[in-house]
C-alpha cells in the first residue's frame, strides 16, 4: 500500500500557523514537503512555547514528515536555487503578505514560465485582491472581522475569540482542499493553478447559518452561550458536580427525552411540542431540563442519557482528552513520535483516517537546515564546493 499523495513534492515556505497546518496534512497524507526556512532562527514557531528538552513542541507539532531546507532569498544565488527546485515541484506554498512573493521573484506568473503544471497556493489575512488585502491578518483579526467574535460568549460578556486559533485552522484546511482541488484538477487540465486563501474569507465561510439570521430574517444574531440557535435542548446544563451537554437534535429525540427523564408534561406543554417552539422558549426550557440535572451528578447523568441513545457528553478537560481511551488510543488522535533531538514526545494526531491506504506514520521535525545537503545533492545533483557555499548558512548560528 501506498499513501494517497505519495510522490507529491511540495515547496513549503510558509510559517507559523495556517499555512504549517495546512502543509503538515498534505506531508501526513504522503507528500514530500521541503519546508524552506530562513537562516539562524528559521520559522518564527521554532521559538513558541511550549518546550521539551530544547525543543519548540509547538513547532514540532505542525511540521512532523517534513524536511527542512535553509535558503536565504536576499542571496541571488539562493533564488536561482528555489527556481531550480521549482522545476522538478508540483505545488509552492506561502503566507507572505501579497504582492511579498511577487517581490522576491516567485510570483504565479514566474513560476508558471519554469513549470507550467505548477500549483501556486497564497494564505493571507484579507485574500490577495480587496481594497483591505494589504492589511495585516492573523488569527485575532480574522476572527473579529468574519463576526465570529461577536456572537462568541455569553449574553453579558465581551466578544470572545475561540479557545483555539480557529481562523488560522481554516485558513490551513481551506488551503488543503484548494491544492488537493487542484492537484485533481490538473490531471485533466494539464496545467497548474493559482489558489488565493484569506483568513477572514474562511472564517465568514464558517460562519455558515448565523449570516443567513440577518440576511433572511433582518436579525442581528446575539451572543448565546453555549446555546445553539436552531435547536433545543441543545446546550450545557449543570449538574451536581459540573456541566454537561445534551444535544435533543429533532422532534424524536425530544418525545424520546420526555420519555426517558418521565416527563410527560413537558411532551404535551404547547410552548415545546415543535423545535421551532422549544428554541423560542429556551429560557423556561432550559430551567426545567437543569431542574432535572442538577439533582445528579455528572457521570450519572451521561451514563443515564448514553443508555436512552440520547446525545450527551461530559465537558472534557485537556488531560481528559489526552488520556481518553477512544480519542487518544482508538483513534490515534494522541501519538509518541521521535522528539527531534533526544527521546520521545506527543503530538496530535492526524484526524483523516484512510482505509485501503497506508496507514499514517509520523516522523520527526527536522531540525533547522537539516535536509540542505541531501536535497542539493540528490535533487540538484550540486558538486561539494557549491553545496558548501549554501552550508554556510545552515551552521550559521
Amino acid at each position: 500500500m501506498t499513501k494517497p499523495l505519495e510522490g507529491i513534492r511540495i515547496l513549503d515556505l510558509t510559517r507559523v500557523l495556517s499555512g504549517p497546518y495546512c502543509t503538515m496534512l498534505l506531508a501526513d497524507m504522503g507528500a514530500e514537503v521541503i519546508k524552506i526556512e530562513t537562516p539562524v532562527h528559521g520559522d518564527d514557531s521554532r521559538a513558541y512555547p511550549p518546550f521539551l528538552n530544547g525543543i519548540s513542541a509547538y513547532y514540532a507539532n505542525l511540521n512532523r514528515n517534513k524536511k527542512s531546507m535553509v535558503l536565504n532569498l536576499r542571496d541571488k544565488k539562493a533564488q536561482n536555487i528555489l527556481l531550480e527546485m521549482v522545476k522538478n515541484a508540483d505545488v509552492f506554498v506561502e503566507n507572505f503578505k501579497p504582492g511579498t512573493i511577487d517581490k522576491m521573484g516567485f510570483g504565479y506568473d514566474e513560476l508558471k514560465k519554469i513549470n507550467p503544471k505548477i500549483i501556486m497556493a497564497s494564505i493571507s489575512g484579507f485574500g490577495q485582491t480587496g481594497p483591505d488585502r494589504m492589511l495585516p491578518g492573523y488569527d485575532v483579526i480574522a476572527q473579529a472581522v468574519s463576526g465570529m467574535m461577536s456572537v462568541t460568549g455569553w449574553p453579558d460578556s465581551a466578544p470572545t475569540r475561540t479557545g483555539t486559533a480557529i481562523g488560522d485552522v481554516l485558513g490551513g484546511l481551506n488551503c488543503c482542499i484548494g491544492i488537493l482541488a487542484a492537484l485533481h484538477g490538473r490531471e485533466k487540465s494539464g496545467h497548474g493553478e493559482r489558489i488565493d486563501i484569506g483568513l477572514v474569507d474562511c472564517s465568514v465561510s464558517a460562519m455558515e447559518t448565523i449570516n443567513e439570521i440577518y440576511m433572511v430574517e433582518g436579525r442581528v444574531p446575539q451572543r448565546a452561550g453555549n446555546r445553539y440557535e436552531f435547536i433545543y435542548p441543545y446546550d450545557s446544563f449543570e449538574v451536581s458536580d459540573g456541566w454537561i451537554v445534551i444535544g435533543v437534535g429533532n422532534d424524536n429525540l425530544w418525545e424520546h427525552f420526555c420519555k426517558a427523564t418521565e416527563h410527560p408534561d413537558w411532551f404535551a406543554d404547547e410552548r415545546f411540542k415543535l423545535n421551532r417552539d422549544r428554541v423560542k422558549n429556551n429560557k423556561v426550557l432550559n430551567e426545567l431540563v437543569t431542574g432535572w440535572t442538577k439533582t445528579r451528578k455528572g457521570k450519572d447523568v451521561i451514563k443515564f442519557f448514553r443508555a436512552n441513545n440520547i446525545p450527551c457528553a461530559p465537558i472534557n478537560t485537556i488531560p481528559d482528552v489526552v488520556n481518553d481511551e477512544h480519542i487518544a488510543k482508538a483513534r490515534e488522535m494522541i501519538v509518541e513520535i521521535d522528539h527531534p533531538m533526544e527521546g520521545k514526545m506527543k503530538i496530535t494526531g492526524n484526524p483523516i483516517k484512510f482505509t485501503e491506504a497506508e496507514h499514517v506514520t509520523y516522523t520527526k521535525a527536522p531540525t533547522l537546515g537539516k535536509d540542505t545537503k541531501e536535497i542539493l545533492e540528490q535533487q540538484l545533483h550540486m558538486s561539494a564546493d557549491d553545496i558548501s557555499y549554501f552550508m554556510k548558512e545552515v551552521e550559521k548560528k
